[in-house]
């Protein structure tokens, strides 16, 4: 029994070695590839930290671009059967909304605002009919 184990720990070793040589081997042929690419240590570890699921610098400026993003926005529209249910604008439209939308009485259902219902006016009758 203890020869076994002595022979599975040489074995053990044999194939820690022949690795860390194939290893060697390897390496040396990428650190080849980027010197022939032009490519530095810094560009090399930037690559694999954006394999590992870091955010890259194009996702960090993506998520900085919308301001809104995980902010609380005002509902646009209010149930007319139900008051108390209510809808940004955003996401996946409740089953209201969507039967509404079906019926074609979705503006019925817009929250009184001045602002927004000014943008849709000048949306509706001013733009949308230029753009052909």
């Amino acid at each position: 029994m203890a020869a076994l184990q002595k022979q599975r720990e040489a074995l053990e070793k044999e194939e820690q070695a022949l690795k860390a040589k194939s290893h060697d081997k390897i390496l040396s042929k990428i650190v080849q590839m980027a010197k022939d690419a032009g490519l530095t240590a810094s560009d090399i570890s930037k690559a694999m930290d954006a394999g590992k699921g870091g955010k890259t610098a194009k996702a960090v400026r993506a998520a900085k671009k919308n301001s809104l993003a995980g902010k609380k926005v005002p509902a646009k529209y209010r149930n007319p059967a139900n008051p108390e249910q209510s809808w940004t604008g955003r996401g996946v439209a409740p089953t209201w909304v969507q039967s509404l939308k079906a019926a074609g009485t979705l503006e019925s259902a817009l929250i009184p605002n001045s602002r927004l219902q000014f943008k849709r006016l000048l949306f509706h009758t001013i733009l949308r009919p230029c753009r052909g």
